[in-house]
């Protein structure tokens, strides 16, 4: 009788096994995310743990959560937060709860007693930066508490401009960019100037990279919201943007770069800049605002140097509606368009580059009919470049001609233009000139056996002693 082999039962038992692990995982619900007031009392713990160990890393790890932290904090986070990080008679505490509201103070009550028997002592400087810029930022969300939000980020600057820690410098640049928001929300961007003009030139004197490199950007935003581009292009030019600084820094900056350089009619240069802002810009659903931001200037840039955007751009799921009225524009319905989306345009400040735009497609369009066609009547390049009526055609054809773009003449009693037929200056005469000459090979090969004949004449004449080496010219 033949043996039977027996499956051994391991594998099965080894199967059930992660069958039932699986199943045990899928049943365990995942984490909660902490909330707000326990997320700053961690990032109040790792910029302690910062200041101690002297690695910066922490708190711009801590930073990297300010933007959905922000979000989330209402004041009872704030106020709990406040309670559980400093001690019961802390006065830097009594200060902080004085700028929150009171709406949760039953709940923030229960919380001091626990909190003042886990506290040991008082928390180093930049933690109390921390807390305030959380505050401003929650008084930004209503247009009722602007003005508390600029009085407390006066007392947030001179605060930190006297105690001048240079752990603080990474905080201090996420304090100015408040500062900025704050003015501009409450509509009083302008009065801010002097007080960022002195402070970039305190941190450029004490080689504070990030704290300069927000102040240029809140200096420029500054500027070019008033559109003074001038000033701009001059401060630009008279301060130098550090190196060291985040990309997000690098972003805003190349972006207000791209902006004055569309201004001046550098196109190739705002192209250059806005290009590398939408590199070094956050993801876009992390900052969907400032991306599209970009994209509409970029958009404009490109139609301006004779370029025709991606379409796929037009499509991407932040941009889409954003850049609708950007899409008729690539679109050459000029008219319709500008009068449809004109407010969008004006307050994008992207109107009058628009309008410039208009005549350097409609320049560009008739160069290449003027290339195409040797004759063409006025009332085709009306069709052709979507214009209003013949007499229009007739006055940017004419002004084309007088400004060079093209080479010709209008007919107006038959109604056409006339374009000059380029002469070849590669004519059958240049084009011959231009060739290699014939048997010019032989030549050379003549000119080279004759001189090896030489050679050979005065070899035998030297070995026949006809001539001397002296008189073959000495050392020879």
């Amino acid at each position: 009788m033949a043996d039977v082999e027996m499956k051994p039962t391991d594998d099965k038992k080894k199967g059930k096994k992660e069958d039932e692990n699986k199943e045990e995982a899928k049943e365990e619900p995942k984490p909660e995310p902490p909330t707000p007031a326990a997320e700053i009392k961690s990032n109040a713990a790792q910029i302690e743990r910062a200041v101690s160990t002297l690695e910066p890393r922490f708190t711009h790890r801590v930073l990297r959560t300010l933007t959905s932290l922000r979000k989330r904090v209402d004041d009872a986070a704030l106020r709990t937060s406040v309670d559980e990080i400093y001690t019961k008679d802390s006065p830097v505490k009594k200060n902080l709860l004085s700028w929150i509201p009171a709406a949760a103070a039953s709940s923030g009550e229960s919380m001091e007693v626990d909190s003042a028997s886990k506290t040991s002592g008082e928390p180093v400087p930049e933690v109390e930066i921390y807390l305030r810029l959380l505050i401003i930022y929650h008084f930004l969300k209503d247009k009722s508490t602007y003005p508390k939000a600029l009085e407390l980020a006066h007392e947030t600057v001179e605060k930190m401009q006297a105690l001048n820690r240079r752990s603080m410098d990474a905080i201090a640049a996420k304090v100015w960019f408040a500062v900025q928001r704050a003015y501009e929300l409450g509509g009083e961007l302008a009065d801010a100037r002097p007080l960022f003009l002195a402070a970039q030139r305190t941190a450029s004197l004490r080689h504070d990279d990030e704290a300069q490199a927000a102040l240029i950007n809140c200096l420029l935003r500054s500027y070019i919201q008033y559109s003074l581009y001038d000033q701009a292009d001059k401060l630009v030019s008279k301060t130098t943007f550090p190196t060291s600084a985040s990309n997000a820094q690098f972003a805003r900056y190349h972006y207000y770069l791209g902006r004055i350089k569309a201004v001046q009619l550098n196109y190739t240069d705002a192209h250059t800049n806005l290009q590398q802002a939408i590199r070094r810009a956050p993801p876009p659903k992390t900052a969907p605002g400032f991306y599209q931001a970009v994209h509409k200037y970029f958009v404009v840039v490109e139609l301006l140097m004779g370029d025709i955007p991606d379409r796929s751009l037009f499509r991407h799921q932040v941009l889409e509606k954003a850049l609708g009225a950007y899409f008729d524009i690539v679109k050459a319905q000029f008219q319709t368009t500008l009068s449809k989306h004109s407010a969008q345009f004006e307050a994008d400040k992207t109107y009058s580059l628009i309008v410039r735009l208009r005549q350097n497609v409609i320049k560009t369009g008739i160069r290449r009919l003027s290339l195409s066609y040797s004759r063409i009547s006025l009332r085709d390049i009306c069709v052709k470049l979507n214009l209003d009526s013949e007499e229009d055609a007739e006055y940017i054809v004419g002004k084309a001609i007088r400004d060079g773009v093209i080479e010709g003449r209008i007919v107006h009693e038959k109604g056409w233009l006339e374009c000059t037929t380029h002469k070849n200056n590669y004519g059958p005469e240049s084009v011959k000139a231009m060739r290699y000459p014939l048997n010019a090979h032989r030549k050379e090969l003549d000119a080279a056996e004759g001189a090896r004949e030489r050679e050979k004449e005065l070899a035998k004449e030297i070995e026949e002693g006809d001539i001397d080496q002296d008189d073959l010219g000495g050392d020879f």
